[in-house]
Protein backbone atom coordinates (compact mmCIF):
# COMPACT_ATOMS: atom_id res chain seq x y z
CA UNK A 1 0.00 0.00 0.00
CA UNK A 2 1.67 3.33 -0.87
CA UNK A 3 2.37 5.76 1.75
CA UNK A 4 -0.64 7.69 3.07
CA UNK A 5 -3.16 5.61 1.30
CA UNK A 6 -6.61 4.56 3.29
CA UNK A 7 -6.99 1.00 3.85
CA UNK A 8 -9.86 -0.23 1.41
CA UNK A 9 -11.53 -1.62 4.33
CA UNK A 10 -12.10 2.13 5.22
CA UNK A 11 -13.40 2.95 1.78
CA UNK A 12 -16.83 1.45 1.62
CA UNK A 13 -18.71 2.90 -1.01
CA UNK A 14 -21.87 4.43 1.12
CA UNK A 15 -24.37 6.41 -0.66
CA UNK A 16 -24.60 10.79 -0.15
CA UNK A 17 -27.71 11.63 1.07
CA UNK A 18 -28.12 12.84 -2.73
CA UNK A 19 -27.91 8.99 -3.43
CA UNK A 20 -24.61 9.35 -4.73
CA UNK A 21 -22.09 6.61 -3.91
CA UNK A 22 -18.89 8.21 -3.18
CA UNK A 23 -15.76 6.61 -4.63
CA UNK A 24 -11.82 7.92 -5.62
CA UNK A 25 -12.59 8.47 -8.87
CA UNK A 26 -15.91 10.39 -8.18
CA UNK A 27 -14.07 12.67 -5.26
CA UNK A 28 -11.12 13.45 -8.11
CA UNK A 29 -13.51 14.64 -10.88
CA UNK A 30 -15.22 16.95 -8.61
CA UNK A 31 -11.96 18.43 -7.34
CA UNK A 32 -10.93 18.87 -10.75
CA UNK A 33 -14.39 20.70 -11.60
CA UNK A 34 -13.78 22.97 -8.46
CA UNK A 35 -10.38 23.99 -9.02
CA UNK A 36 -11.22 24.57 -12.67
CA UNK A 37 -14.38 26.42 -11.86
CA UNK A 38 -13.24 28.25 -8.16
CA UNK A 39 -9.53 27.96 -8.62
CA UNK A 40 -6.52 26.11 -6.17
CA UNK A 41 -9.22 27.38 -2.45
CA UNK A 42 -11.77 25.05 -3.77
CA UNK A 43 -9.80 22.27 -2.95
CA UNK A 44 -10.77 21.72 0.19
CA UNK A 45 -12.47 18.95 2.03
CA UNK A 46 -15.63 21.25 3.25
CA UNK A 47 -16.11 22.28 -0.18
CA UNK A 48 -15.79 19.04 -1.83
CA UNK A 49 -18.42 17.59 0.75
CA UNK A 50 -20.46 20.82 -0.01
CA UNK A 51 -20.45 20.03 -4.23
CA UNK A 52 -20.58 15.74 -3.71
CA UNK A 53 -23.83 16.35 -0.95
CA UNK A 54 -22.32 14.60 1.71
CA UNK A 55 -20.69 14.90 5.14
CA UNK A 56 -17.27 15.95 4.51
CA UNK A 57 -15.92 13.67 6.99
CA UNK A 58 -17.24 10.45 4.12
CA UNK A 59 -14.34 11.73 2.62
CA UNK A 60 -12.31 10.56 5.12
CA UNK A 61 -13.42 7.13 3.93
CA UNK A 62 -11.31 7.51 0.43
CA UNK A 63 -8.51 10.90 1.58
CA UNK A 64 -6.33 11.60 4.54
CA UNK A 65 -6.95 14.98 3.55
CA UNK A 66 -7.06 17.68 0.81
CA UNK A 67 -3.21 17.23 0.13
CA UNK A 68 -3.86 13.55 -0.65
CA UNK A 69 -6.69 14.67 -2.89
CA UNK A 70 -4.16 17.08 -4.77
CA UNK A 71 -1.88 14.19 -5.18
CA UNK A 72 -4.47 12.01 -6.44
CA UNK A 73 -5.15 14.61 -8.85
CA UNK A 74 -1.78 15.27 -10.04
CA UNK A 75 -1.86 11.56 -11.12
CA UNK A 76 -5.07 11.66 -13.06
CA UNK A 77 -3.33 14.61 -14.73
CA UNK A 78 -0.49 12.42 -15.57
CA UNK A 79 -2.70 9.40 -16.51
CA UNK A 80 -4.38 11.44 -18.99
CA UNK A 81 -1.04 13.15 -20.54
CA UNK A 82 0.12 9.52 -21.08
CA UNK A 83 -2.63 7.84 -21.99
CA UNK A 84 -1.97 5.47 -25.02
CA UNK A 85 1.84 6.06 -25.32
CA UNK A 86 3.86 3.20 -25.11
CA UNK A 87 6.94 3.33 -27.23
CA UNK A 88 8.21 0.48 -28.56
CA UNK A 89 11.72 -0.63 -28.33
CA UNK A 90 12.06 0.81 -31.91
CA UNK A 91 11.10 4.56 -30.77
CA UNK A 92 13.87 6.82 -31.50
CA UNK A 93 14.26 8.27 -27.89
CA UNK A 94 14.53 11.87 -28.52
CA UNK A 95 10.89 11.54 -30.04
CA UNK A 96 9.88 9.93 -27.23
CA UNK A 97 10.71 12.10 -25.12
CA UNK A 98 9.23 15.13 -27.67
CA UNK A 99 6.22 13.61 -27.36
CA UNK A 100 6.06 12.74 -23.92
CA UNK A 101 6.76 16.60 -23.38
CA UNK A 102 4.28 17.34 -25.46
CA UNK A 103 1.62 15.56 -23.90
CA UNK A 104 2.31 17.12 -20.67
CA UNK A 105 2.37 20.62 -21.89
CA UNK A 106 -1.53 19.66 -23.75
CA UNK A 107 -2.69 18.01 -20.68
CA UNK A 108 -1.74 21.01 -18.38
CA UNK A 109 -3.15 23.95 -20.78
CA UNK A 110 -6.49 21.94 -20.70
CA UNK A 111 -6.17 22.20 -16.44
CA UNK A 112 -4.41 25.63 -16.08
CA UNK A 113 -5.83 26.17 -12.34
CA UNK A 114 -4.49 22.75 -11.10
CA UNK A 115 -1.31 22.88 -12.82
CA UNK A 116 0.48 24.92 -10.75
CA UNK A 117 -0.77 23.21 -7.94
CA UNK A 118 0.35 20.01 -9.75
CA UNK A 119 3.76 20.68 -11.00
CA UNK A 120 6.10 20.30 -7.96
CA UNK A 121 4.33 17.40 -6.49
CA UNK A 122 5.34 13.63 -6.27
CA UNK A 123 2.31 11.88 -5.97
CA UNK A 124 3.52 8.56 -5.48
CA UNK A 125 1.12 6.85 -7.51
CA UNK A 126 0.74 4.68 -10.40
CA UNK A 127 0.47 6.97 -13.49
CA UNK A 128 3.42 9.02 -11.99
CA UNK A 129 5.14 5.41 -11.52
CA UNK A 130 4.51 4.23 -15.23
CA UNK A 131 5.61 8.04 -16.49
CA UNK A 132 8.74 7.92 -14.77
CA UNK A 133 9.65 4.51 -15.95
CA UNK A 134 8.93 5.30 -19.29
CA UNK A 135 11.30 8.64 -19.12
CA UNK A 136 14.03 6.87 -17.85
CA UNK A 137 13.61 4.08 -20.34
CA UNK A 138 13.71 6.43 -23.45
CA UNK A 139 17.03 7.90 -21.63
CA UNK A 140 18.19 4.79 -21.33
CA UNK A 141 17.82 3.86 -24.55
CA UNK A 142 19.47 6.70 -25.83
CA UNK A 143 22.54 4.93 -24.17
CA UNK A 144 23.47 6.75 -20.60
CA UNK A 145 24.06 4.93 -17.76
CA UNK A 146 21.66 4.21 -14.72
CA UNK A 147 22.60 7.46 -12.95
CA UNK A 148 23.25 9.60 -16.08
CA UNK A 149 19.83 8.72 -17.15
CA UNK A 150 18.27 9.36 -13.56
CA UNK A 151 20.13 13.15 -13.43
CA UNK A 152 18.75 13.81 -17.38
CA UNK A 153 15.36 12.76 -17.03
CA UNK A 154 15.13 15.03 -13.77
CA UNK A 155 16.66 17.37 -15.77
CA UNK A 156 14.12 16.98 -18.35
CA UNK A 157 11.02 16.47 -16.38
CA UNK A 158 11.42 19.60 -14.27
CA UNK A 159 11.97 21.97 -17.69
CA UNK A 160 9.21 20.23 -19.22
CA UNK A 161 6.98 20.91 -16.11
CA UNK A 162 8.22 24.25 -15.01
CA UNK A 163 7.62 25.59 -18.67
CA UNK A 164 4.17 23.89 -18.72
CA UNK A 165 2.60 25.12 -15.52
CA UNK A 166 4.52 28.73 -16.82
CA UNK A 167 2.41 28.25 -19.80
CA UNK A 168 -0.72 27.41 -17.20
CA UNK A 169 -0.58 29.97 -15.13
CA UNK A 170 -0.58 32.41 -17.86
CA UNK A 171 -3.75 30.86 -19.50
CA UNK A 172 -5.61 30.80 -15.66
CA UNK A 173 -4.83 34.76 -15.41
CA UNK A 174 -7.75 36.86 -16.58
CA UNK A 175 -8.36 37.54 -19.92
CA UNK A 176 -7.98 41.04 -20.21
CA UNK A 177 -4.63 40.97 -17.65
CA UNK A 178 -2.95 38.43 -20.36
CA UNK A 179 -4.03 40.60 -23.45
CA UNK A 180 -1.96 43.15 -21.36
CA UNK A 181 1.06 41.24 -20.62
CA UNK A 182 1.13 39.84 -24.65
CA UNK A 183 0.84 43.48 -26.00
CA UNK A 184 3.79 44.55 -23.57
CA UNK A 185 6.40 43.46 -26.27
CA UNK A 186 4.25 45.15 -28.95
CA UNK A 187 3.82 48.62 -26.86
CA UNK A 188 5.25 49.03 -24.28
CA UNK A 189 8.89 47.52 -25.02
CA UNK A 190 8.40 49.00 -28.63
CA UNK A 191 8.57 52.90 -26.49
CA UNK A 192 11.61 52.47 -24.50
CA UNK A 193 14.74 54.96 -25.46
CA UNK A 194 17.10 53.38 -27.72
CA UNK A 195 19.55 55.33 -25.44
CA UNK A 196 18.54 53.69 -22.18
CA UNK A 197 18.48 50.43 -23.31
CA UNK A 198 20.72 50.01 -26.07
CA UNK A 199 20.28 45.94 -26.71
CA UNK A 200 16.49 46.35 -26.37
CA UNK A 201 16.71 49.01 -29.32
CA UNK A 202 18.92 46.84 -31.17
CA UNK A 203 16.43 43.21 -30.89
CA UNK A 204 13.28 45.96 -31.22
CA UNK A 205 11.56 44.00 -34.09
CA UNK A 206 12.27 40.49 -32.57
CA UNK A 207 11.10 41.63 -29.23
CA UNK A 208 7.39 40.14 -30.31
CA UNK A 209 8.58 36.40 -29.63
CA UNK A 210 8.97 36.85 -25.97
CA UNK A 211 4.87 36.49 -26.73
CA UNK A 212 4.96 33.48 -28.38
CA UNK A 213 6.05 30.95 -25.60
CA UNK A 214 9.23 29.14 -25.17
CA UNK A 215 7.89 25.66 -24.24
CA UNK A 216 8.89 23.85 -27.68
CA UNK A 217 12.56 25.63 -28.27
CA UNK A 218 13.56 24.56 -24.38
CA UNK A 219 12.53 21.31 -25.35
CA UNK A 220 14.41 21.19 -28.61
CA UNK A 221 17.47 23.04 -27.04
CA UNK A 222 17.30 20.20 -24.13
CA UNK A 223 17.00 17.35 -26.78
CA UNK A 224 20.23 18.56 -28.38
CA UNK A 225 21.96 18.53 -25.17
CA UNK A 226 21.37 15.25 -24.60
CA UNK A 227 21.84 14.37 -27.90
CA UNK A 228 25.09 15.88 -27.54
CA UNK A 229 26.38 14.42 -24.23
CA UNK A 230 25.31 10.93 -25.87
CA UNK A 231 27.79 11.39 -28.84
CA UNK A 232 29.99 12.47 -26.70
CA UNK A 233 29.91 9.36 -24.59
CA UNK A 234 30.11 7.14 -27.80
CA UNK A 235 32.92 8.40 -29.18
CA UNK A 236 34.83 8.43 -25.52
CA UNK A 237 33.89 4.55 -25.14
CA UNK A 238 35.35 3.74 -28.69
CA UNK A 239 32.01 1.98 -30.04
CA UNK A 240 30.42 4.27 -31.82
CA UNK A 241 27.57 4.19 -30.40
CA UNK A 242 26.12 5.83 -26.81
CA UNK A 243 26.94 3.39 -23.97
CA UNK A 244 25.21 0.82 -23.10
CA UNK A 245 22.86 0.88 -20.23
CA UNK A 246 25.11 -0.08 -16.50
CA UNK A 247 28.16 0.36 -18.89
CA UNK A 248 29.61 3.55 -18.48
CA UNK A 249 28.13 7.39 -20.02
CA UNK A 250 28.53 10.62 -19.68
CA UNK A 251 28.21 12.50 -15.92
CA UNK A 252 25.81 15.59 -15.69
CA UNK A 253 27.49 18.80 -15.18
Amino acid sequence: MAEGRIPAERRRRRPTKTGVVLSEELIVDCALRLVGQHGPDALSVRRLGTALGCDPSALYRYFRGSDEVLLAVTDRLIGEAMAGFAPGDGTDWAAGLREMARRVHHCFSAHPRIAALAAYRVTRRVHEFRAVDTGIGLLRRAGFDAETAVRHYAAFIDTVLGHAALDAAHLALAPELRRADDAAWTQAYQDLPDGSYPELAAVRPHLPLMATGSFAPAVELLLSALAAQAREAAQASGRGRGPRPGRGGTGSS
